[in-house]
């Protein structure tokens, strides 16, 4: 039982206790009160009706009309004469009679009174003794109607007092279960602070877990604080601030591996006559540009979604993976560009650009040398030249898009999709989950295709929402089909959790099958979980109450943000690969992992390491303390 319903039920049984004790002393009180008033009466009566008969010599006869003629008014039980000898010279007698008043009242609370007796005498003789017994009828009568009465006021007084507990219990309710939900959110890994309540003790109560929250929020912002330093000693460039080159190199590794590679492109751009700014500007000017620089293609890389390296003293590179207008980007970055290095160098050419289009497998050399060749014809140009190698311009891109959109939404339409299955295992070979990303057979392919290859498309065409429902249906299907599949994942779009209507039918058709929730876990890419921290808590919330599993991927690109995670009550984190990469030989990756593993253990959020690609690096990642992985490296035992 509820502490709510425990103190509402002690304020009734007390409110009841209380009426019952007083509705009891108050009835004794009156019946005391009226067994007084009776023996008064009797007594008065029985000296009066003696004064009376003594006055007027009566005889025998006199005293026995006198009774006679009192006793018809109906106001006595009892009148009786006996002679001195004990004999009764006349008696009576009434029934006792509480007219209106039920049989059970006057048994329960007899009105007991004394008789009163007065001597008769005739002058000197004593003719006899009167007892006289009033009738208890009235007083009956006055003792229920003053018990209803009573009855009546006290069931309103409880009726009040019970409202007013009502109101009382209400206003400790609410900061209590603020309290209650404060507790609940740090035992969901959800650390929120909550308004002081007026309740001195509750204050006092909210105040400790404030506290607390405080202490817990300051110790893991420390400990980002310091894994941050970390990851940027070892990911980046410590003047410009831009990812370095190895960093730059794994992803675009990563990226040529992957379906969303089609239709990237590589901008390989270097500052012009770089040799020469040293002995002119000197070196502090010289790094204040290349900071100005830095900052330029940081810009160009929030505004196209892309990546931006220094990837040596001169040379830069801003990588597009969405199928952007690469000329159109050169050619915004080399006005930037112009216009940043004109308080340092004047008219001076600024930089020259070299594009290189992107193909899935291709090999990294081979891109870098087609970029590198575009750069050397852009510098032989002159000033703040741009080139492109062969190919990087499609005159039927636009339409080629919308084509595919309409294939895709064709298929997904027709039923034409499946889901893909990619093991994670623990380090002892045992299945965590599956992740099930979709795949389509389009209508002039023959082959299935994976949907990731199409993103970026899908999501400029709105796609995104029926995708990741479609994707849900199938993934909810097969954990029913395969009752022994540990867990399925399925992975959910930015643009798809902007929308309630998604959030909302995602829910339900959890709900709808609560037995299969615990097995499934939903994965969010961590930049687009930075781009709704609004929103994603609740929905966060909602989804854990549901029963499932969710949790971020490709974790620490944006570590430097993650400092808000904790209000999340995250259950899972997949690491990016680009962590992963050569893990073994990076000593600096090894101890920032090591030290967001133990953090995220704290927190009991597990941690997996993607795109494992050799032993080397799952040992490295078991040693460093991660519960599982995924990847080529990563196998199921046959």
């Amino acid at each position: 039982m509820s502490m709510y319903r425990q103190m509402w039920l002690a304020i009734i049984l007390s409110t009841l206790l209380a009426l019952m004790g007083g509705l009891l002393a108050s009835t004794l009180n009156a019946r005391s009160y009226l067994s007084e008033q009776l023996n008064a009466k009797n007594t008065d009566n029985a000296t009066a009706l003696a004064l009376a008969l003594n006055q007027q010599n009566a005889d025998a006869v006199m005293i026995e009309l006198t009774v006679a003629a009192l006793f018809d008014s109906g106001h006595y039980e009892l009148i009786r004469v006996v002679d001195p000898l004990g004999q009764t010279i006349v008696e009576r007698v009434a029934p006792a009679n509480g007219q209106f008043v039920p049989d059970w009242f006057i048994k329960a609370l007899p009105l007991t009174a004394t008789p009163g007796k007065a001597q008769i005498s005739n002058g000197w003789n004593q003719l006899g003794t009167l007892t006289v017994v009033s009738t208890s009828r009235f007083a009956y009568q006055s003792l229920w109607k003053t018990v209803l009465q009573l009855t009546l006021a006290l069931a309103v007084s409880g009726f009040v007092g019970g409202f007013l507990g009502t109101l009382t219990l209400r206003r400790l309710r609410e900061p209590l279960q603020r309290v209650i939900n404060q507790a609940s959110a740090i035992s969901e890994r959800r650390f929120v602070s909550i308004d002081l309540p007026d309740v001195p003790e509750l204050r006092q109560l909210a105040l400790a877990m404030n506290s607390t929250v405080g202490r817990l929020k300051d110790m893991f912002a420390e400990e980002a604080q310091r894994l941050e330093v970390l990851r940027v000693t070892a990911n980046y460039d410590p003047l410009t601030g831009l990812p370095n080159r190895t960093f730059f190199l794994v992803q675009l590794l990563d990226l040529l591996d992957s379906e969303e590679a089609a239709g990237g492109h590589l901008l390989l751009v270097r500052i012009a006559n770089f040799s020469g700014l040293n002995p002119l500007l000197g070196v502090p000017a010289t790094n204040e540009l290349l900071k100005a620089l830095a900052e330029v293609l940081h810009q160009q890389q929030v505004q196209t979604h892309g990546v931006a390296a220094r990837i040596g003293d001169s040379d830069f590179v801003l990588l597009l993976p969405s199928p952007a207008d690469a000329h159109e980007a050169a050619n915004n970055l080399m006005r930037a560009l112009a216009e940043a290095s004109t308080p340092f160098t004047g008219s001076a050419p600024a930089a020259h650009i070299g594009i290189a289009k992107l193909k899935r497998g291709q090999d990294i050399a081979s891109l870098l040398a087609q970029a590198a060749n575009a750069l050397a014809i852009a510098e032989a140009q002159g000033t703040n030249a741009i080139r492109e190698s062969s190919g990087v311009n499609d005159g039927n891109m636009v339409s080629s898009a919308e084509e595919t959109a309409k294939l895709i939404g064709r298929a997904l339409e027709q039923g034409r999709v499946r889901l893909a299955s990619v093991p994670v295992l623990d380090f002892t070979g045992k299945l965590v989950h599956r992740e099930c990303p979709l795949e389509v057979m389009l209508d002039d392919a023959d082959e299935w295709q994976p949907i990731n290859r199409f993103l970026q498309l899908a999501e400029h065409f709105q796609l995104t929402p029926l995708i990741d429902l479609i994707t849900l249906d199938l993934g909810l299907e097969e954990l029913r089909s395969n009752p022994n599949l540990a867990g399925v994942a399925i992975s959910l779009s930015a643009s798809s959790l902007r929308e309630d209507g998604f959030r909302s039918r995602l829910l339900q058709s959890i709900r709808k099958k609560p037995a299969l929730a615990g097995r499934l876990w939903l994965e969010v890419p961590e930049a687009d979980v930075l781009k709704h921290t609004l929103v994603l808590p609740a929905f966060v919330a909602d989804v854990r109450k549901a029963g499932a599993r969710i949790g971020l991927t490709q974790f620490g690109r944006h570590f430097s943000h993650s400092d808000t995670l904790h209000d999340f009550g995250l259950d899972f984190l997949k690491v990016d690969s680009s962590f992963i990469r050569g893990l073994q030989y990076s000593t600096d990756n090894q101890t920032f992992l090591k030290d967001l593993a133990f953090a995220a253990h704290k927190m009991d959020i597990r941690v997996y390491g993607e795109g494992v690609i050799d032993r080397a690096e799952l040992a490295a990642l078991a040693e460093i303390g991660f519960d599982g992985a995924t990847g080529a490296a990563v196998k199921e035992a046959s």
